[in-house]
């Protein structure tokens, strides 16, 4: 009878002791072998010497210490068997174990783990199962106080329910049973890579003239709604359109986790923060936006407006803070004014519907559409001028819209930008901004 075991254990062949060697490792076997040298690197080190170094030279150091330790009382390994048990114990002890590769890899947006044994991601707009999972619940239970614990965070039975942030900015929900039926749940978006807008053109985003014209109307300090649904790329295109911003003017950036990237010099970044676990500290999205108005900005971004900081956003885009930018979560132009008029009746202001909707025509000029096709591509499919004004029933002009073919089964989704005749006054407005109409708009019509 042959008997392979691992750790501190021998393989017994016909009776005698022999050394431990490897021919394949099952995944089984594979975690029982990280987490015997996770413990090893653990008696090896000192806590204390590691804490009082930075993350890249702790690394470093705990490779060194399992480099060792591997060539010394390993099992007989190869070469690419020897580094992946390195990476995967220095992450065990280090980082987030097994959600590291996922981290590390730039095409992975979103990391969906439902409970330990199933992980899914989203890479390159589709969504699959990743070959990674937990050992066992203990263990993704231990990657969850890792991650909670550097915010200064709790979450068990009595708050199953967390919104946290890594030190490399990807956005991380939790919950716990009993309001997750089937065991622990963790969503990370990971923080987007910021795009040029030339790479968005790229990439089929959008074309050319369509970034052109978006270019001009940031310059020209038109206020921009970006509409769209989860994960349809607002953010990144948010931060793209940012870039148009002139270096010499003072932008306020607020958001609820940070991830915009500008490139500008003057640029004040504000995060919101929750409740401490007593529910108190808390600062909105709402409490932000009013602050900022005292910061003396030329204009105001906010990553998404979600509830009662709607008005305060409309009123700030109406008291000289033209050029402001922001984003909301809905399916066309038309619902997004909705939906913002909705948002906005939510705060503690007591207004007539009448009021709401005359802030909303008189804050908002261009409302950019976002959606992602079924191929996972992502592309802005239209950019509407909001044309009423005070109490008039909104109005929308379309500036261009993204003209889709038939989508073929396993093929990507294919289609062309299409310009529309542009109002007069819009012409006048770029112009008068010192901006011009983009080649290959279609001549300006009488309003």
């Amino acid at each position: 009878m042959k008997r392979q075991t691992f750790g501190t254990s021998s393989v017994a062949s016909s009776g005698a002791d022999v050394d431990r060697t490897i021919t394949a490792m099952t995944d089984e076997a594979d975690d029982v072998l990280v987490a015997d040298f996770r413990e090893k690197l653990l008696d090896e080190i000192d806590l204390n010497e590691l804490s009082k170094l930075d993350l890249p030279q702790r690394r470093a150091r705990l490779e060194r210490v399992m480099t060792h330790l591997v060539a010394s009382r390993g099992p007989l390994l190869s070469s690419r068997e020897r580094t992946s048990l390195i990476r995967r114990v220095v992450a065990e002890a280090l980082g987030l174990g097994v959600l590291e590769p996922l981290l590390a890899d730039d095409a992975v947006t979103e990391i969906m783990v439902n409970g330990p044994d199933q992980i899914f991601i989203e890479r390159l707009g589709r969504i699959e199962l990743a070959k990674e999972r937990f050992v066992s619940n203990e263990q993704l239970l231990q990657t969850i106080d890792r991650i909670v614990s550097t915010v200064n965070r709790r979450v068990d039975e009595s708050s199953p329910m967390v919104d946290a942030r890594l030190r490399t900015g990807e956005r991380v929900n939790v919950i716990l049973p009993p309001l997750a039926l089937d065991g622990p749940v963790v969503t990370i978006r990971k923080f987007p890579r910021p795009f040029s807008m030339d790479q968005l053109v790229s990439i089929g985003t959008l074309d050319e003239r369509t970034a052109d014209l978006l270019a001009a109307c940031v310059r020209a300090k038109l206020n921009v709604l970006v509409s769209g649904g989860t994960g349809s790329g607002k953010t990144t295109l948010l931060n793209s359109l940012s870039s148009f911003i002139p270096e010499r003017e003072r932008i306020v950036t607020i958001e609820d986790a940070a991830e915009l990237s500008l490139q500008q010099t003057h640029v004040i970044r504000l995060e919101s923060r929750p409740a401490n676990v007593e529910g108190k500290g808390s600062v909105t999205i709402r409490d932000l936006v009013r602050n900022a108005l005292r910061m003396r900005p030329d204009r105001i971004i906010v990553g998404e407006v979600r509830g009662g900081e709607t008005m305060d956003m409309l009123s700030a885009m109406n008291t000289g803070h033209e050029g402001s930018l922001t984003t909301i979560h809905s399916n066309s132009p038309d619902e997004a004014l909705s939906r913002a008029e909705t948002l906005a009746s939510m705060s503690d202001l007591d207004l007539p519907f009448q009021a709401v909707q005359e802030q909303v025509n008189n804050a908002l000029d261009l409302i950019i559409q976002l959606d992602r096709a079924a191929d996972g591509t992502r592309r802005i499919t239209r950019v509407a001028l909001l044309s009423s004004k005070g109490r008039e029933p909104y109005k929308l002009h379309t500036l261009s819209e993204y003209v889709q073919e038939p989508l073929e089964a396993g093929k990507v989704s294919r289609g062309e930008h299409v310009f529309r005749p542009l109002p007069l006054a819009f012409v006048r407005r770029l112009q008068l901004a010192g901006e011009a109409v983009p080649d290959g708009a279609t001549s300006p019509a009488l309003d």
